[in-house]
Order: C-alpha cells, then sequence, then structure tokens
C-alpha cells in the first residue's frame, strides 16, 4: 500500500510539471480567443499606447476627470518590462532585423509576465499544504489543470493578479495561524508546568524556556497590510476576497488565555498603521499619473487636497450606482451561485456547493458540534469561498472572472473529493428515506470517484479550447492582418473598418503612432501631429440591415475623398454566420453601378455568440459572395438532393455550411468595376 501511495504521488507531480510546461506553451502558441475587452483595455491597450506612443482608446475607467483604475500596478508590472522591451528592440532591428513591437510581441509579452505570477497560485498551495501536512500533490495537479489557471490565469486581467494577490494572502494568513497556536500551545504548557514545578532550579529554566518562544501576535503584519493595499488598488472588489482573511488573522488565539481581545485591538491598529506608507504610495502615483500633482505644485508649496485622487475610493462611488453597474449588463442576485461558479468549476464548484449546503443544513438543525470551528482552517476555506460570492450577488453586474480568487481555497477544501467521493461521512444526524437517497444520489452517490475526475478532465479541456482558442479568437488575427495591411499601405490612403456582432479590437495590435502627440520634423525643426489613416466603426450587435447603411454611408465618404485625387479603402468583419444575411443584403439592394462586397479573408476558429451559427441553416456556397455563379463554384450544392437530407451530399453539404459558419469574414467593399486588393 505504501508503495502504491508513492507512485500516486509521482504519478501527480509528473502530470502537475507537464500541466505547468503547457500552461506556459499555451502563451506561445498563443491563445488567440478573446473572453472579455477589459483583457486589453484596463491594461496592456493604455500601457503600450504611453510606452510606445501608439494610436489606442484609453476606456472612461481613465479618464482624468474621475479616474477609477489605478495605474501604479500596471507601471511596475508592466510599463518598465514594456520600456526594457522597447530598449532591446533598437538593438535587435538594427543587428538582427527583428521588431519586437508586432502583434505577436504585444499579444504574448504581457502574457509572459502574467503565467509567471500565475505560479504565485501555485507556490501559495504548495506552503499551505506543507504547513498543515496535507497532501499537496494532487491539489497541484488539480489547480494546473484547471481551465482557470490555463486560460484566465494568463490573461491580463485585473482578477487574475487580484487571484494571485489574494492566493498570497491565504498563504500568510494560514501560516500566522498555525504559527501562533503553535506558540500559544507552548506557552499555555510551559505555564502549566511552571505552575507545578517546585523546585526553583526548574522553573528558571521553565522561565527561560517560556522567554524564548517567538512572537506570534503581529506577524507579518506590514507585509500584510502591504498586501491588501496593492490588492485594494488593482481591484477594490479585493475587499471582499480579502475581509475574512484579515478577520482570521486578527482572531488568532482569542479564547485563549493568551490572547484577549486587548490583543484583537493592537492588532488592528498596528494592521492599520502599516498599510500608510503602501497607501500613500498608490495616491501619490495615481495623482502624478493623473495630472492632479505636478511637481512645480510641489515646488511651489501648493498642494492642496484636491491634487490628490483615491482611484478606490471612485470605484466604489461609481458601482455603488445599481444605475452604473446595470449598464454593462443587469443580472439575477443568483447567477454567481447558480451559473458562474459551475461554469468555472465544474464538478468541483458542484461539490463546493453541496457541501456548503449540507453544512447550512446542519446549521439549522442545531448540529453546532459537526460544524467547523470559526478559527479552524476548514472555517478560514470555508469563508474564503462563500463570503466574498455572498457579497459579490448583491451587486447586479456579474461576470464568471470576478470568482477566480476563490480558486485556490476551493482546491484546498474539495479537490481530494475529486478521487475519494463527495462524502467521507454521514452528513446528517437521523436518518429517514430521503435523507437517503438524498445522500447515496444527490450528495455522496456512493459510487467510485472516476467519474467525477473524468469530468473535471472534459470540462475543462473543452473550456480551455472553447475560451483559449474558438471564442471571438478571430478578433486577434483581424488586427494582425490589418496591422500587416496597414504597413503596407502608403500614408496617403485612408483606411475604413466596420465591425459588427464582435468585440472591440484593441487598438494596440495595429501599431499605428498617436495622432495626438506632437513630433518635430528633423529636417525644417517644424513640430506637427500626425493625420489619423485609419477609422474603426464598432457598431456592435447592430442587424443587418441597419449595418448595410452604415457600410453605404461609410462607401459614400469614401467616394468623396477619391474624388479628391485621395485613395481610400473600406473594409467589413463580420461573423461568417451572418454571411448569407449579407450576401442577401447586397443582392436585395445594390444596384450593379454601387458597390460590391469582395471577401478578402476569413479567420478560423472563431464563434461569436451574439452571431451563432445556424445549425439547420445553411450558406448558399459557404460564404460565397460571387452570387451569380453560386451554382457553378459550388458542385455539391445541387438542387438534385435537395428533398433529400439522408445524402452523403446534402449531409456534406450541412457540414460544410455549419464549419463555414465558425469564421470572422473579412470583406472589401468596392465600387462596382474596381479591381478588390489582392
Amino acid at each position: 500500500m505504501h508503495s502504491k501511495s508513492i507512485k500516486a504521488k509521482d504519478s501527480s507531480l509528473v502530470s502537475y510539471y507537464i500541466m505547468c510546461f503547457v500552461r506556459i506553451a499555451m502563451v506561445f502558441i498563443p491563445q488567440v480567443g478573446y473572453i472579455h475587452p477589459d483583457e486589453f483595455f484596463q491594461t496592456v491597450e493604455v500601457v503600450a499606447g504611453d510606452e510606445y506612443g501608439l494610436d489606442v482608446r484609453r476606456t472612461w475607467e481613465f479618464d482624468k476627470a474621475f479616474p477609477i483604475r489605478s495605474m501604479v500596478i500596471p507601471f511596475l508590472g508592466l510599463k518598465i518590462p514594456f520600456g526594457v522591451l522597447r530598449f532591446l528592440s533598437m538593438y535587435t532591428r538594427y543587428f538582427l532585423g527583428i521588431n519586437l513591437r508586432g502583434s505577436y510581441v504585444m499579444l504574448v509579452f504581457p502574457r509572459l509576465i502574467m503565467v509567471a505570477l500565475s505560479f504565485v497560485n501555485d507556490w501559495s498551495l504548495a506552503q499551505i499544504c506543507k504547513a498543515y501536512g496535507l497532501q499537496s500533490q494532487f491539489r497541484l495537479l488539480t489547480l494546473a489543470s484547471s481551465y482557470v489557471m490555463l486560460v484566465y490565469s494568463i490573461r491580463t486581467f485585473t482578477n487574475s493578479i487580484e487571484m494571485a494577490l489574494c492566493s498570497l494572502l491565504l498563504y500568510i494568513v494560514s501560516d500566522c495561524m498555525i504559527h501562533s497556536n503553535t506558540v500559544i500551545y507552548q506557552q499555555e504548557f510551559l505555564d502549566e508546568k511552571y505552575q507545578k514545578e517546585k523546585k526553583l532550579v526548574e522553573k528558571v529554566k521553565l522561565y527561560k524556556l517560556r522567554q524564548s518562544l517567538p512572537s506570534h501576535s503581529l506577524n507579518r503584519c506590514v507585509l500584510m497590510s502591504t498586501l491588501c493595499v496593492a490588492g485594494v488598488f488593482n481591484r477594490p472588489t479585493f475587499l471582499l476576497f480579502g475581509l475574512p482573511l484579515v478577520f482570521h488573522w486578527l482572531l488568532r488565539g482569542l479564547g485563549t488565555k493568551k490572547a484577549s481581545l486587548k490583543d484583537f485591538n493592537i492588532r488592528i491598529f498596528t494592521f492599520v498603521l502599516s498599510g500608510i506608507p503602501a497607501l500613500l504610495l498608490f495616491i501619490l502615483g495615481d495623482s502624478f499619473y493623473y495630472g492632479y500633482l505636478t511637481m512645480p505644485e510641489i515646488e511651489h508649496l501648493d498642494v492642496t487636497i484636491n491634487n490628490f485622487v483615491v482611484t478606490p475610493l471612485n470605484f466604489v462611488r461609481y458601482n455603488i450606482n445599481p444605475n452604473n453597474t446595470g449598464g454593462h449588463g443587469a443580472h439575477p442576485f443568483y447567477l454567481h451561485l447558480a451559473i458562474n461558479v459551475p461554469l468555472l468549476y465544474n464538478v468541483l464548484g458542484v461539490i463546493a456547493l453541496a457541501s456548503f449546503g449540507v453544512m447550512m443544513y446542519r446549521f439549522a438543525s442545531n448540529e453546532y458540534t459537526n460544524l467547523p470551528r470559526a478559527q479552524s482552517f476548514v472555517g478560514l476555506m470555508i469563508c474564503a469561498i462563500f463570503f466574498p460570492i455572498v457579497m459579490l450577488s448583491f451587486i447586479n453586474h456579474q461576470e464568471p472572472r470576478f470568482l477566480i480568487p476563490i480558486t485556490l481555497p476551493l482546491i484546498l477544501l474539495h479537490a481530494p473529493k475529486l478521487k475519494t467521493g463527495l462524502c467521507s461521512s454521514y452528513p446528517f444526524k437521523e436518518r429517514s428515506r430521503m435523507k437517503e437517497m438524498l445522500y447515496n444520489y444527490v450528495l455522496c452517490a456512493q459510487a467510485s470517484a472516476r467519474p467525477l475526475l473524468r469530468l473535471w478532465y472534459t470540462f475543462n479541456i473543452i473550456l480551455t479550447i472553447f475560451y483559449g482558442f474558438v471564442h471571438q479568437a478571430g478578433v486577434y488575427q483581424l488586427a494582425a492582418h490589418m496591422s500587416q495591411q496597414l504597413a503596407a499601405t502608403p500614408s496617403t490612403t485612408q483606411t475604413y473598418l466596420i465591425t459588427s456582432h464582435i468585440y472591440d479590437m484593441p487598438y494596440c495590435f495595429l501599431d499605428l503612432p498617436s495622432t495626438n502627440i506632437l513630433v518635430t520634423n528633423p529636417q525644417t525643426g517644424q513640430r506637427y501631429r500626425r493625420k489619423r489613416t485609419f477609422f474603426l466603426s464598432e457598431y456592435g450587435s447592430l442587424p443587418i440591415g441597419q449595418l448595410y447603411t452604415k457600410v453605404k454611408l461609410t462607401m459614400d465618404m469614401c467616394r468623396l475623398q477619391t474624388y479628391n485625387h485621395k485613395t481610400c479603402h473600406v473594409y467589413l468583419a463580420i461573423p461568417s454566420s451572418l454571411s448569407e444575411d449579407l450576401n442577401n443584403e447586397f443582392q436585395e439592394h445594390v444596384q450593379p453601378q454601387l458597390m460590391s462586397h469582395n471577401l478578402i479573408k476569413v479567420f478560423y476558429a472563431h464563434l461569436s455568440m451574439e452571431a451563432p451559427p445556424k445549425l439547420l441553416g445553411q450558406h448558399l456556397c459557404g460564404i460565397n459572395t460571387d452570387l451569380e455563379d453560386a451554382e457553378d463554384t459550388c458542385s455539391i450544392y445541387a438542387e438534385e438532393d435537395s428533398q433529400d437530407w439522408l445524402t452523403p451530399s446534402r449531409m456534406l453539404k450541412q457540414f460544410s455550411s455549419l464549419a463555414h459558419q465558425f469564421g470572422l469574414a473579412l470583406y472589401e467593399i468596392k465600387a462596382k468595376g474596381s479591381k478588390p486588393i489582392s
């Protein structure tokens, strides 16, 4: 048995190292899936614009009049590395002809920093297991195989940074708890021995031993408070994740003879004081960045309270208004518990919810002896999981990524159940037929745990592929293609790109110089701003009929440029699932002398939930735009078998139609008779 357990541990460790390699490799592949615009517009887009002087879009969150995002952590985490990369790029471009500022580097380089940060979660888990004597191998494998780690943790979300900070804080609190419990136990043991001892010499020895014990009450206070300040400025929701952890740190030892309410108050006071230096650093950093505070004002001592900005306070002021949060999407209060937790952690999330339900049942049944103690390791983990979930449920805008900081405590507490099953003991005090059925078939299943483990791996593989490589995956490919297209286009040419039913495209991948920065002509010394030559119009989920109108207006504008002897190009990017609707719209409205839409490229794979594929629909010729010659170009689309759905030709037609819809189609809009760009 012992040799089998050793082999199992070694197998888990080998699998864990493989998954770590996969996590790093998926940065370089790269993952082109696009989870949410905040991945770029809250970090990379802003920092790249500042460091490289690129034409970018600064969202409303970075409005200098009312900024709600701190720039200190992005400055330290991205701007400084970008500066080093820009310095190295000068030499690689000169000696090797390699440009380190392309779309690929702009996507991969920030994720390299994030994947390094993601291993803070792994390290924290291993250290907690070591401190408490828990088996870490399978827990590490469970963590590494989660798509939260494979996809979310390597993206430039503030939520990913929040997860790493929460994991580190959880380790510090867990370590302080076990350290305090050990010291308090030793103190009480030595005091008891001291009271019973009658020999003076032995009492002196015991007294010296008692004095030699390490202090524990304020252990790692400065580190914790600094970490909490950084977490709140990174994302103010850190308050909800950090509050139960800090409370358990303050609560250590209370109820024993060696810790009292006085110690609790001293810890609070010291914790608050220890966070002041970091608080001032973040406030000053943001105040300088947003222009509230300048060096001349400091030199002339012309500084008032209005020269400082506290971004987390602005964040809270904005989000405390339900109308503001509802503007980003209003969701029911139960969404986190019912949908987002199972979506993030599949069977492990269901296990956690079922276990919490059993605990609530025991509490309602007054079975307090079967509940974990408030100051215990299990109590800490339960609070770290469900306190933020419940509190975030009161906010009417809810997204799955808001919950990823609970990953570590959830895996620490429930990962072994993927191997052992859901229940190790009967959860109810009294037996009944209904409770037996609930126990056997719903909560514990009393079956092999292998199906749970298989479900865990299956769902994580599917979701890794979906969010990593399929969901809105054409947006980055479109940006990279347009970057190459614009680099080869003369500076006098104006380019218009229209998009619909896809996420916002980050400008930083286009590598366009900013039109807001004054540049100097080296020959004449004249200062000027570059003229804008690229125009992006994003129309969300605009109906195809209205989208056609927008395209026609843009084309009319382009014709005016042509009459003024200027070159102009118009492009349209939409999910290929809408290509048939677009074809019909052009066929219905466009006269021969007006304009045509010519397919330039299709970026696979791409799935927009705003325009999902039509499973039973069909495109006449996939995404063909030559409507007059459709039957000639697609021989498998013959009319003779149109009534028979079971023929191979018809099935091939349906499969081809479905496959073509998983793409992002780029069209060039041209006046009839013009030649499309090759």
